[in-house]
């Protein structure tokens, strides 16, 4: 299967905030889209459906910053002939850009667009650089391995295993849990946890699909996260399971996110995201974490979660049309969102303007937000720098035919594009916007915020 690279044929689009709105930030109730459900452990054939935004959290949305934007849809990566895969992930790593599909496949580009539409692509799309036997739902990069999450309930560990004319094949060099865990587990009866009413199995297995992976700042631990309720720390030297939180929520697991400091978060179909914190046990290599506090403000699903860079800012997108700012309180004790005996993230307000189900987020720098959503678009949101945390919906990406699953992106230190974008700018910082969906493409979009 091979891939066609599409440059896009339409101009770029230039609009300054004050009009950046109009239409598409309106929200209707009445429009209602089902998905196929990836968030719930009680059946397969249930139903994501988007409902009603959030009244009593207060919009951040503010119509009177003075920016200036332009953006253009760059390229579009297409199957030929098309298929029923679709792109379940997207990861930026060095000069990379990394994809996995729902058939198991992984595929390599150069992360500059201006390389792909000229033809310099040195990966041939239609050789995968990796190919697993099970659906990839979630893939992260740390130095030389990839970590590939999987409907199988298994999490894969690959490997470089040859270069061939600057083309890079991986191996898949492990399987988690390992033959060495599952040996040392077996044999005794404290090692077992119940996972169905009359069915156990040992602490180091997954019983369903791995939804999500993360790893740690330093790359020494990978956490991932399951719709069996629980998520597992992994030491990534030797692959050996060193912890399994179960029953962490009372629903599947559907993202997780890292902080500097230690803490762990995770977002669930039963509506809640719970904040963990890492301790180290005292000579031993086991790690424990420890529920520091529970936040509750979403009314449906919880499908995706990001943190900014410094971990002051946590974003969560759900079922109910919204995406949550949380950020830290600044006096420590209980408030309203958090319970449990933490109180350290409160919500600050929503971001309203996505007509169905949140299904992704990413983190471009501090101050720049994206989103993706089953109303198949992608909106780029900007906070202010002020103290009055307000922010801004800079544009609206359209093109997508079926909703958003995956997104990743990254300033553009290229900051040129081709003849006909720099003509539509005068100055400003360039991003790049990577976006993948069920309907089976990636889409690179390039915005310029001034």
């Amino acid at each position: 299967m091979g891939i066609n690279v599409l440059p896009c044929r339409f101009p770029c689009t230039r609009h300054s905030n004050k009009d950046s709105e109009s239409d598409h930030y309106s929200s209707s109730s009445s429009n209602h889209h089902q998905l196929h459900s990836e968030s719930s452990t009680s059946s397969s054939s249930s139903f994501l459906s988007s409902q009603l935004s959030l009244p009593s959290v207060p919009s951040l949305h503010h119509h009177n910053l003075n920016l200036s934007t332009n953006h253009c849809h760059v390229i579009t990566l297409k199957p030929s002939p098309p298929n029923s895969s679709y792109v379940s992930s997207l990861v930026l790593a060095g000069k990379f850009l990394y994809g996995a599909y729902s058939d198991g496949r992984i595929r390599l580009w150069p992360r500059d667009p201006d390389k792909l539409s000229s033809g310099g692509n040195p990966f041939p799309p239609e050789n995968p650089i990796a190919v697993a036997v099970s659906s990839v739902k979630s893939l992260v990069v740390s130095g030389d391995k990839l970590f590939t999450a999987h409907q199988d309930n298994k999490v894969r560990v690959w490997k470089v295993n040859d270069v061939d004319h600057d083309q890079k094949y991986y191996k898949c060099v492990a399987t988690l849990p390992t033959l060495n865990d599952r040996f040392l587990t077996l044999f005794s009866a404290k090692n077992y946890v119940q996972v169905r009413r009359h069915k156990s199995r040992t602490w180091v297995h997954h019983v369903d699909a791995v939804s999500a992976l993360a790893v740690s700042r330093d790359g020494s631990l990978l956490y991932s996260a399951s719709w069996d309720r629980s998520f597992k720390v992994w030491r990534t030297s030797d692959f050996k399971c060193l912890e399994s939180v179960t029953n962490a929520h009372d629903d599947a697991i559907n993202h997780v996110a890292l902080s500097h400091d230690g803490h762990v978060y995770t977002g669930s179909a039963d509506k809640k995201i719970k904040v963990w914190k890492r301790a180290k046990l005292d000579g031993s290599s086991r790690v424990k974490h420890s529920l520091e506090a529970t936040l509750e403000k979403h009314k449906s699903a919880v499908n995706a979660l990001a943190l900014s860079s410094d971990g002051s800012v946590l974003y969560s997108g759900a079922c109910d049309r919204s995406i949550l700012v949380w950020e830290r309180s600044s006096d420590g004790g209980d408030e309203e969102g958090g319970v449990d005996g933490g109180g350290a993230m409160v919500v600050v307000g929503a971001l309203r303007g996505h007509t169905k189900a949140i299904l992704c987020l990413a983190v471009v720098s501090f101050d720049l937000v994206c989103s993706g959503s089953a109303d198949r678009t992608v909106r780029v949101w900007n906070r202010s720098g002020g103290v009055d945390k307000s922010y801004a919906c800079l544009a609206v990406l359209e093109g997508h035919r079926r909703p958003v699953k995956c997104l990743t992106a990254t300033v553009d230190n290229s900051g040129s594009g081709s003849s006909g974008e720099r003509s539509c700018v005068s100055s400003g910082t360039s991003y790049l916007i990577y976006s993948g969906s069920l309907d089976c493409d990636i889409k690179v979009w390039r915005i310029w915020v001034s």
